[in-house]
């Protein structure tokens, strides 16, 4: 059994100015999705030049920030959110959504690939291999904020987090970083290594995401104002990833059952 670290969620303080680690990972995850873009720019059959990435990088941090403030509130907090309109429009408050992320950046993809006159599936596979360092780096700001806590546990790496009592917990979050970041990002990097048939790298992204979220959510206590959704043992995250993970298999299939001169358009 081991007890969480205590760590303080704060990096910097400069007078009245507080500087979050969880903050600081969405810097970190936008960076590295910076540097990989503009290295993947590099490869001939790359649909965006090393400019292009700053702009994609741009839009889809935007689409994640909104997406995902917005995401929250649909999906977990919608009593709360009707009652109090303006808690969309206070960025700085707790509360993201990955999935309400995801659709953020989707649209964000879909405006700037009508933009440039390239194609949507190209243009989401050049960007899904750039994505899980920054998931990976969340998770992280979730541990150090000491939050989405696992369930109670007797395996040896539990942890004790002292303001939910002595019970020993899966520290889930750090299972998430595993998964999301560093497996997926080994997985769907080393799957777009070479060209693949359109939307292909999109789906194994997608099919990718679900399901390590929905096998974490076994380990994870569910969002205590929802509980358990339905069977007594689902979770929205469990309900949310089922999509990802129909829709990721079925673009795969697509990719694949499609004539081989249409698959790179």
């Amino acid at each position: 059994m081991l007890t969480y670290p205590q760590i303080n969620p704060i990096a910097v303080e400069l007078g009245p100015v507080a500087i979050h680690w969880y903050g600081l990972m969405y810097v970190v995850g936008f960076l590295a999705a910076w540097g990989l873009g503009r290295w993947r720019a590099r490869r001939p059959d790359s649909p965006l030049d090393a400019r292009q990435v700053d702009d994609l990088v741009f839009f889809s941090a935007l689409g994640v920030i909104l997406g995902g403030k917005l995401g929250y509130h649909l999906f977990y907090n919608f009593g709360g959110w009707t009652a109090d309109p303006l808690a969309l429009l206070r960025l700085w408050e707790p509360g993201m959504s990955f999935h309400g992320g995801l659709i953020g950046v989707a649209v964000a993809l879909v405006l700037y690939a009508r933009r440039l006159g390239v194609g949507l599936l190209r243009l989401s596979d050049f960007a899904a291999p750039l994505v899980p360092i920054g998931l990976g780096a969340g998770r992280l700001g979730n541990f150090i904020n000491g939050e989405l806590w696992g369930r109670p546990s007797d395996v040896p790496w539990a942890m004790v987090y002292p303001p939910l009592g002595p019970v020993p917990r899966h520290p889930s979050q750090l299972y998430e970083l595993a998964l999301e970041g560093v497996a997926l990002f080994a997985v769907v990097w080393w799957f777009s290594a070479r060209p693949r048939a359109a939307g292909a790298v999109t789906g194994l992204f997608l099919a990718g995401y679900g399901a390590a979220r929905f096998l974490v959510e076994f380990f994870r206590m569910p969002d205590a104002h929802l509980g358990f959704l339905a069977l007594g043992w689902v979770t929205m995250g469990q309900l949310l990833s089922l999509p990802m993970i129909a829709l990721g298999a079925a673009l795969l299939w697509w990719a694949y059952r499609r004539p081989p001169q249409s698959r790179s358009a």
